[in-house]
């Protein structure tokens, strides 16, 4: 077949059937995309509405114990020997918890009629357009937006609160589902909050996580679980930069929105001294440079004062002057507030946080920010 194409390209006519080609081939990939958008979307309104079946039988039927399992073990049967796969106990009661999850949006869902596509005309069936951006959209707004891989994830959060916060997240960010669950994991939520201030935790938790300012960008602590160094063991900050490149994609992730590699041990030259800092990002929302240094021990004074060279070097010879004032982070095993307060100026905008080599407690994490919170509402 390739034989056949590079024969027929020759001359004016090749150069159209080239052409051509381009585009079908163009046409085929969009199309797959659109029709993967719309299995995804179809699959998500299905499983809401099979378990809102599955609630409603159970509401009116029998109260006695074990009735809402044997309406599983039923719908299960019935589905399976219709349709094949895909319908285990197991996965219907995924549904029946995805919906009992999200059941104050069934008025949006409403609107389609999905559940009353086997009693109605087709004017039942969701309406696409396709919009500027490629995506497949529904002339009416969508009340879910993600993949059920990734509801599977999120329904399993109690907090209301906290599970908008990691959907509108992972629409934002266009998170895939191991990148959600890896978030959750990490307790970005609780980390977060804890990095902020009583005002800061009520805009976080309604609106989305983008910086606005240089504090935005700091938590409680940085996960770097993807680096696979030991925590117990020893190893170098050369260990931790190297471990830390190799998976650079996942450390921008954990740094937060909009940051940009820009160079690794940048050197300094000082009274024929060299100096090298480990790491320049960017960050392209609060338009500043970003300078990371990390630490293997106890945070020191050296440290500090280091990093506010490297601050005012940048500031002074790399800032535009419509660009803001440059950020430094220290990421070290161990810090203590105490000794930056007392080393750094107010309006330094350096800053410290400890780093885990693990996932952290999920529990012990949400038993500080509930104790933080009620120490900030007694204030």
């Amino acid at each position: 077949m390739a034989g056949k194409v590079n024969e027929l390209q020759t001359g004016s006519e090749g150069t159209s059937l080239n052409e051509m080609l381009r585009r079908a081939s163009q046409l085929v990939s969009l199309s797959r995309s659109y029709i993967g958008q719309a299995v995804n979307l179809i699959t998500v309104y299905t499983s809401f509405e099979l378990g809102r079946y599955i609630v409603e039988e159970e509401q009116q039927g029998s109260s006695r114990a074990g009735y809402g399992k044997r309406v599983i073990e039923a719908l299960s049967e019935s589905l399976t020997n219709e349709y094949g796969r895909g319908f285990s106990k197991t996965n219907l009661g995924y549904m029946r918890q995805f919906y009992l999850a999200y059941r104050e949006r069934e008025p949006e869902m409403r609107q389609f009629r999905i559940g009353e596509l086997a009693e109605t005309s087709k004017e039942g069936i969701p309406q696409f357009e396709i919009g500027e951006s490629g995506h497949l959209l529904e002339q009416a707004h969508r009340p879910f937006r993600l993949s059920w891989t990734h509801y599977l994830t999120l329904m399993r959060i109690e907090d209301h609160t906290e599970r908008d916060f990691y959907e509108r997240e992972a629409i934002e960010n266009n998170w895939d589902a191991k990148t959600l669950r890896r978030q959750y994991g990490s307790s970005l939520y609780e980390r977060l909050l804890l990095s902020r201030d009583k005002d800061d935790v009520m805009r976080l938790a309604k609106e989305s996580a983008t910086p606005q300012k240089p504090q935005d960008l700091l938590k409680t602590p940085f996960v770097l679980e993807f680096a696979g160094l030991q925590d117990r063991a020893s190893y170098h900050e050369s260990d931790l930069e190297q471990a830390v490149l190799d998976h650079l994609q996942e450390f921008l992730l954990e740094m937060g929105k909009g940051f940009l590699f820009e160079k690794r041990q940048k050197r300094f030259g000082f009274a024929d001294r060299d100096y090298f800092l480990d790491m320049v990002l960017y960050n392209r929302f609060l338009r500043c440079y970003v300078l990371v240094d990390f630490k293997a021990d106890l945070l020191s004074h050296e440290d500090l004062g280091q990093m506010q060279m490297y601050v005012n070097y940048y500031d002074r010879y790399e800032r535009m002057p419509d660009e803001n004032p440059t950020i430094g982070i220290l990421l070290c095993k161990r810090s203590d507030q105490a000794l930056v307060e007392l080393t750094l100026p107010k309006d330094a905008h350096i800053y410290a946080r400890e780093y885990k080599l693990y996932l952290p407690d999920k529990q012990l994490l949400q038993k500080k920010l509930a104790e933080w919170l009620e120490e900030e509402e007694g204030k």
